[in-house]
């Protein structure tokens, strides 16, 4: 990891961290394969893009240029990022449509596990001079029944203020704007932050040249992304919007939902903003 922390932000570098977390979560996490399933789902997959380049007629040049893109996602290490931007959203919508609780949605390719811990009240790991505007992000973890939940663990992790993510780009510090902030015995929490910007996804890699080919923008609204839990509860993984910020509207992951939008507040002493936001959690 050291080596990508101190690499360029590429494309490349950022794809190579995804890749790797991935991989990390795949080892921890891998389940069987039910080949009934996967015979399904594959065969559906290929009749699909076999009706599609039956109705548009698609010529030889551009099914090698096709097989070119493919292999450079690859050489990229973007498919992590490729799945997420354009097609986690569906999974994700699938996955969660039986909840009662709070929204969940993507989770993106720059999730690291094992975030230091901190208490119901904490400042994220931050740089002394860390730009942006101060966010306080405060509320309470329940179950959908308004139990409160004692302990509950609240992931979060974002971007700076220039839209960076501490290990998938160089010269952030390694926990820079991640914490695992465990609530009060009310299952309350106050998180002292600093307001996110907007960021482009990477487009010096294949799917930056998809954007371009197909006359897409790249930009992802700013947003705070959070993993809740409780014992006894379903982890919902989310992500937090900014009423009015660009791209919210047109978030090219697709991601945003109404009931994840947040309206900040100035805080009395003009120090910055504050907002309340709280989670409620199904019963596992």
């Amino acid at each position: 990891m050291t080596d990508i922390i101190t690499a360029q932000a590429t494309a490349a570098a950022s794809g190579a961290a995804a890749t790797e977390q991935f991989r990390n979560k795949q080892r921890q996490e891998a389940a069987a394969a039910d080949t009934g399933r996967v015979d399904a789902l594959v065969t559906e997959l290929l009749t699909s893009a076999h009706d599609i380049i039956r109705r548009h007629g698609l010529t030889y040049a551009e099914y090698d240029a096709l097989k070119a893109w493919l292999i450079r996602v690859g050489e990229d290490g973007e498919w992590p990022l490729f799945l997420d931007v354009w097609v986690e959203h569906v999974v994700e919508e699938v996955a969660n449509e039986n909840r009662e609780g709070t929204k969940g949605t993507i989770e993106g390719p720059y999730y690291v596990p094992d975030a230091p811990a901190l208490p119901a009240e904490a400042a994220l790991p931050m740089r002394e001079d860390e730009a942006g505007t101060a966010l306080l992000f405060q509320g309470q973890v329940t179950g959908v029944d308004g139990t409160p939940l004692p302990a509950a663990k609240v992931e979060i992790w974002q971007a700076d203020d220039e839209g960076y993510y501490s290990q998938f780009a160089p010269n952030l510090p390694e926990w820079n704007l991640r914490g695992t902030v465990i609530a009060d015995e009310t299952g309350h929490f106050k998180i002292h932050t600093i307001q996110p910007a907007p960021y482009q996804i990477p487009t010096d890699g294949a799917c930056g040249s998809l954007i371009q080919a197909a006359g897409w923008h790249p930009w992802r609204p700013a947003h705070l992304h959070l993993k809740v839990s409780a014992p006894g509860h379903r982890l919902i993984t989310t992500q937090l919007y900014f009423r009015g910020g660009e791209y919210v509207t047109d978030d090219i992951a697709s991601a945003v939902k109404p009931e994840l939008i947040l309206d900040p507040t100035p805080v009395a002493d003009g120090t910055g903003h504050e907002v309340t936001y709280d989670f409620a959690l199904d019963k596992a």
